[in-house]
C-alpha cells in the first residue's frame, strides 16, 4: 500500500478553514486536519482470518469569539463558509472560558526538526500475511504450546496539519508498523495464554517475526501449573512490560488538568522528593523514530525535552495553554489535540535506568513476586491507593521459581514511587519507557 496522504492538500484546506472562520466573524481560529491509512492481516492456525484496509480523513475547526469558544468537525468540506458560520454562531452563545485562547506568536514553532517519523516502505498485504504466519509458526513450535491464539501484522501512515489565525502552519506524517502473536499452552482447564508484540515507526526496526512468536510461546509455557501463595508483605519486582504501567500512573498524576481539578495525588508535591535520589524521568518529543515524537505540539508550540523528575524531585506538570493559564503557569508545549480542543499529554516518557542488572535486583529482593502481567485498573488517582490483580513468578532465594496467579498486590503510589528502584534494562521500543523495577514492602493478598 503506497503512502498516499496528500499533505499539501490537507495544509491548503486547513488554511482555507481558518481564513473563512475569520471572515465569518471569529476573533481567532485554528483548524486541524487528520488523515490516515492502514492495512492489517490476522491469522489463526495457519489460515488468514481477516485482512482489512482503513482510511480516514477529518477536519476540526475551533473558533474564538472573545473568551467564548466552539468547535465543529467534518469529514468533507463541501460548504466551508456554512461550516464556519455555524461555528461562529455556536461560539457567540457559548459560556465564557477565561482560559481559552491560541498560543502566543512568540511561542510558536518556526523550525521543524527532522525526526525520521515516516517510513517510505510500502505496506504489502502478502508480506503482512507472511510475517503473521511466521510469528504464529514460531510460537507453535515451542514445546508445550498447544494452540495459537492468533497473530496479526499491520502497517500504515497518519498525518496531521495544524493552521492558526496568528500565522502558524505545520504538518507531519508518521508511519506505524506492528506485529503480535498470542500462544496457548497446556490443555483443558490447565491452559495458559500469553503474548508478545512489537510496534515501530519503521518496519526495518521491527523484531523478527520468529522472535516474537517464540517469545510468546515461551511466556505461555512458563505460566503452566501456577500456584497460589500466602498473604504477606513482600518485595515486588515488575518486568519492563509491567513497569511501564507505573510510569503511566505517574504521567496521569503530573497531568496539569488533573492538578487543576485537584484529582492528582501528587498535586501538592511540586519541588519536593517523589522518587528516591538519583532517579530521573524525562519526556522527549524529539526522539528520532519514536512513536510519541512530534515536531510541534497540538497548539503549534515549539517542543523540547522536559525533565519531569530530577534526582527524585518533581520538577514539572504536563501543560497545554488553557491548563497553564488556569494554574497561573506557562505552557511547556505538551498540548495534544483531543477532538474539539487540546489536553496535556506526555510524548516519549522515560524512567531512567539504574546501575544494577535485573538478575542482581531479583537476588537482592531474595523473596517476593516477579510480576509479568497486571489485571484490572484498581488505582485511585486522588489518593494514589493502588490495588491490582497480578500474575508472575515467585522469587525464592533470589531466583525465579514457580508461576503464581490469582493474587493481588496493594499499596499507595506515593510510597511505591519513593521506594522504587530501577534496573539497567530499559525497553526502548515504546513511547513509555521503563526498566525492570523493584519495590519493597507491598501487600500481597493470596490464599
Amino acid at each position: 500500500m503506497a503512502l498516499t496522504i496528500d499533505q499539501r492538500d490537507l495544509e491548503e484546506r486547513a488554511a482555507r478553514l481558518v481564513d473563512a472562520a475569520r471572515k465569518a466573524g471569529a476573533d481567532a481560529a485554528d483548524a486541524v486536519a487528520m488523515a490516515g491509512q492502514s492495512l492489517s492481516t490476522s491469522v489463526r492456525e495457519g489460515k488468514v482470518e481477516e485482512t482489512g484496509r482503513s482510511e480516514s480523513d477529518g477536519f476540526t475547526l475551533r473558533v474564538f469569539v472573545g473568551r467564548r469558544v466552539a468547535s465543529v468537525s467534518a469529514n468533507a468540506l463541501d460548504d466551508i463558509d456554512g461550516l464556519c458560520e455555524r461555528a461562529v454562531a455556536m461560539a457567540r452563545v457559548a459560556p465564557e472560558d477565561p482560559f481559552a485562547g491560541l498560543a502566543g506568536q512568540s511561542e510558536l514553532a518556526r523550525d521543524f526538526p527532522s525526526l525520521d517519523l515516516l517510513d517510505t516502505y510500502d505496506v504489502n498485504a502478502d508480506e503482512l500475511r507472511d510475517a503473521a504466519l511466521a510469528a504464529e509458526a514460531a510460537g507453535l513450535a515451542v514445546a508445550g504450546v498447544s494452540k495459537s491464539g492468533g497473530a496479526s501484522a499491520s502497517g500504515g501512515v497518519g498525518g496531521i496539519v495544524l493552521a492558526t489565525s496568528n500565522g502558524f502552519s505545520g504538518s507531519y506524517l508518521v508511519s506505524r508498523h506492528s506485529l503480535s502473536m498470542t500462544a496457548v499452552a497446556g490443555e483443558g482447564t490447565g491452559m495458559e495464554r500469553d503474548y508478545d508484540f512489537d510496534f515501530r515507526t519503521h518496519k526495518a526496526d521491527l523484531d523478527d517475526p520468529a522472535d516474537i512468536g517464540r517469545r510468546a510461546g515461551e511466556r505461555a509455557v512458563r505460566r503452566l501449573k501456577p500456584q497460589k501463595v500466602d498473604t504477606c508483605k513482600t518485595g515486588i519486582v515488575f518486568e519492563p512490560r509491567a513497569a511501564r504501567s507505573l510510569v503511566g500512573h505517574f504521567a496521569g498524576a503530573v497531568n496539569g488538568a488533573s492538578v487543576a481539578r485537584k484529582t492528582s495525588f501528587l498535586r501538592d508535591l511540586m519541588g519536593k522528593p517523589v522518587f528516591a535520589p538519583g532517579i530521573s524521568i524525562v519526556d522527549d518529543p524529539l526522539k528520532p523514530r519514536s512513536a510519541g515524537s512530534r515536531p510541534f505540539d497540538g497548539e503549534g508550540r515549539a517542543v523540547a525535552p522536559l525533565t519531569m523528575v530530577e534526582d527524585g524531585v518533581l520538577k514539572a506538570w504536563f501543560l497545554d495553554g488553557p491548563t497553564a493559564r488556569e494554574l497561573g503557569l506557562e505552557s511547556n508545549a505538551r498540548a495534544a489535540r483531543s477532538g474539539s480542543g487540546t489536553s496535556p499529554a506526555s510524548t516519549n516518557l522515560a524512567l531512567s535506568p539504574g546501575d544494577i542488572s535485573p538478575e542482581d535486583l531479583i537476588r537482592e529482593i531474595g523473596t517476593g513476586l516477579y510480576v509479568t502481567d497486571l489485571i484490572g485498573h484498581g488505582v485511585n488517582p486522588v489518593t494514589g491507593d493502588y490495588s491490582r490483580g497480578v500474575s508472575g513468578f515467585w522469587i525464592e532465594n533470589g531466583e525465579l521459581t514457580y508461576p503464581v496467579s490469582e493474587v493481588t498486590i496493594a499499596g499507595n503510589l506515593r510510597d511505591m514511587f519513593a521506594r522504587l528502584r530501577p534496573a539497567d534494562d530499559p525497553d526502548l521500543r515504546f513511547s513509555t519507557i521503563a526498566p525492570t523495577v523493584a519495590i519493597e514492602g507491598l501487600t500481597l493478598a493470596g490464599r
